[in-house]
């Protein structure tokens, strides 16, 4: 990544004077001025200066891709990433689902009175960072201030705009008849981190989120020819629940592999220690691709330059009711469901 030479790295507002957030820094005053002006504006720089109440972009295409999403992740930093790094990828992701280039990104803030000025920047420049991987502009926002006790420290929430250059449908209808099932790499290693953070568990080695930008793969792909039928991320749910999803709403029935999926050895001990399934685990930098069979080696080809672990693990027929099976590692088969409740909560 080429970093901003012009990036000023050091926190910009008076942290002796205001070392936290107030309830004045999103008043519409002085304070509300300084944070805009001096962390804001600089960090951003966004493509229209004009300061007002909306930015105007020249897309110039007939097929753009448009997503939104919010952040509550609990604790703000995790190995691997923090909330401002995962609100970026996150809302890149969704865009690269559709087979789109991301292009532009709003980023609104809520946060809590009494946050630190220092945890903020911290969040400010890991959202630097992530946009200029992804080569994504931050070009609007918005901000505001709850009292302490309603925020949880900050939430973000961010929309994502998009361009598509492909004549591909790209989502579960397009899904056909033997369709391979390709995984982008190992799964469950952000639930896991979260977990872990949360609750101070401690392993032989840190796991670390996958947290990552998933556009410049699903670029590659296109790029290459490959025919894409569908796309989906692997984040709250897990794995099992995107198939479940993506199976229930099509009529397909999916048959999976226990042992082609990736799961790593520290994250299967946590796993069968807190008492969790790994494929319902969520991840932030992993994705399913369905694909006809004669791209396969191909896909292959390219996603295993960005992750080892990518690899074929099941195939699709059409069905009258949407399943999901597994063979299992020692010959039997069960049937993966839908997660009932929340396994992790405040994970993405």
């Amino acid at each position: 990544m080429k970093s901003n030479q012009n990036f000023n790295f050091n926190c910009p507002l008076p942290l002796d004077k205001y070392p936290r957030i107030l309830l004045a820094h999103g008043g519409g005053g002085k304070l509300m001025r300084q944070l805009i002006d001096r962390m804001f504006l600089p960090t951003f720089s966004p493509v229209n200066q004009i300061e007002h109440d909306s930015t105007i972009l020249n897309l110039n295409h007939n097929k753009i891709a448009f997503t939104a999403d919010s952040y509550v992740v609990n604790p703000l930093f995790f190995p691997g990433g923090n909330i401002g790094s995962m609100a970026v990828y996150g809302t890149v992701n969704d865009l690269a689902m559709s087979g789109a280039t991301p292009l532009y990104l709003s980023l609104s803030f809520i946060l809590e009175e009494g946050l630190e000025i220092a945890t903020l920047w911290e969040i400010i420049k890991s959202i630097k960072e992530a946009s200029e991987v992804s080569q994504v502009k931050i070009v609007t926002g918005d901000t505001k201030v709850v009292e302490k006790g309603k925020g949880d420290g900050i939430f973000i929430n961010t929309s994502g705009v998009g361009v598509i250059h492909h004549n591909l449908e790209i989502n579960s209808y397009a899904i056909e008849d033997k369709d391979a099932i390709i995984i982008s790499g190992d799964i469950g290693r952000h639930g896991i981190a979260i977990m872990a953070q949360r609750e101070g568990l401690e392993f032989e080695t840190t796991i670390e989120s996958d947290c990552a930008s998933l556009a410049q793969p699903v670029l590659d792909l296109l790029n290459a020819g490959v025919e894409i039928h569908c796309l989906r991320d692997l984040t709250r749910g897990g794995l099992a629940s995107a198939l479940n999803e993506i199976a229930l709403s099509a009529n397909l029935e999916m048959t999976i592999e226990q042992k082609l999926i990736t799961i790593p050895e520290q994250v299967k001990g946590a796993c069968e220690i807190l008492g969790f399934d790994p494929l319902y685990i969520a991840n932030e930098g992993r994705f399913v691709t369905f694909i006809p069979q004669k791209d396969i080696a191909k896909t292959l080809s390219i996603l295993k330059t960005y992750h080892q672990d990518a690899s074929v693990i099941g195939s699709v027929k059409k069905s009258s009711q949407g399943l999901v099976i597994m063979k299992s590692s020692i010959g039997g088969s069960r049937i993966v469901d839908m997660l009932s409740g929340e396994q992790l909560p405040r994970i993405c």
